[in-house]
């Protein structure tokens, strides 16, 4: 039986068989734990369609297909496709898209795909340097996608899972917590790489709360949220002063929402903050 892509001979193999050395303008690292991939799979909740974002030579991909109807790997290195084609021949349920998941029309995606599959999941090892991005996208344009799961750096990692109060705790935080449920899943050693990075990666699943107001216009208020935590120590006060360029506005805003003005931006929930769109509608 041939090995598991991602166990490190198999790996090795693949890499020198292809001549590929990992590319740090595309934020490539390989997965070479075979044992951590096979449970984010698991834990993926992607037993209808799964999209991932950033296959890499296929490790996780492989993982996917064998438990998912059906896997879109969305891949930005054009010498990395015919690389997935050989790795993952064995599998007739993958489809390598060779294109830049920002540029997609992600709710048509879905459609299509929850429609063929019946329900649809991201899961991912996500290039460090466009994770943000690639969450909001998700966040913003997936609202029938109910389960995220992504490997991230370990400091982004802690700061979505973050409450009111802790240290990590900020506009990544508030925004990822008002439309999912986030969890951590375990953590993964920078030794599971080939290359390793300096720093560890944390496993966090995202779960879309049944509850979420979409009513509301999300981009203007991630907007506020960011400008709330501007300066995460200072006062809501003077963030939201600062946002809203008026003194007495700021006041008028915080009264309606029944926020004090001495309270900090690092101590404010999700829910202070929508009081605070609320009421500067």
């Amino acid at each position: 039986m041939t090995k598991f892509i991602s166990t490190p001979s198999r790996t090795k193999e693949i890499l020198e068989t292809y001549g590929l050395r990992a590319k740090k303008s595309f934020g490539q690292n390989f997965l070479v734990d075979p044992v951590i991939v096979e449970r984010c799979a698991e834990e993926a909740h992607c037993e209808g369609a799964v999209i991932e974002i950033g296959p890499g030579i296929g490790s996780l991909t492989e993982q996917l297909a064998i438990h998912a109807k059906h896997v879109t790997a969305y891949e930005v290195d054009p010498d990395l496709i015919d690389v997935l084609k050989d790795t993952l021949k064995d599998y007739d349920n993958v489809e390598i898209i060779l294109q830049d998941f920002l540029t997609i029309d992600l709710p048509s995606k879905v459609k299509e795909l929850k429609e063929k599959y019946g329900t649809v999941s991201v899961c991912s090892n996500l290039p460090y340097y466009v994770t943000t991005p690639i969450l909001f996208q998700i966040f913003e344009q997936g609202a029938e996608i109910p389960y995220i799961t992504v490997m991230v750096q370990k400091e982004v990692g802690e700061r979505f899972a973050a409450k009111p109060k802790e240290p990590p705790y900020g506009a990544l935080s508030a925004e990822g917590q008002y439309l999912y449920e986030v969890k951590k899943l375990f953590n993964v050693p920078g030794r599971s790489f080939n290359p390793s990075p300096d720093v560890d990666s944390v496993i966090i699943q995202f779960k879309r709360r049944q509850d979420a107001d979409l009513s509301i216009d999300l981009n203007a208020f991630f907007e506020l949220v960011r400008a709330c935590f501007k300066q995460r120590r200072k006062t809501i006060y003077n963030n939201l002063r600062e946002y809203l360029n008026d003194s007495e506005r700021t006041k008028e805003v915080l009264a309606k929402a029944e926020i004090p003005c001495t309270k900090r931006a690092q101590e404010c929930s999700w829910q202070d903050l929508k009081k605070i769109f609320e009421a500067m509608q």
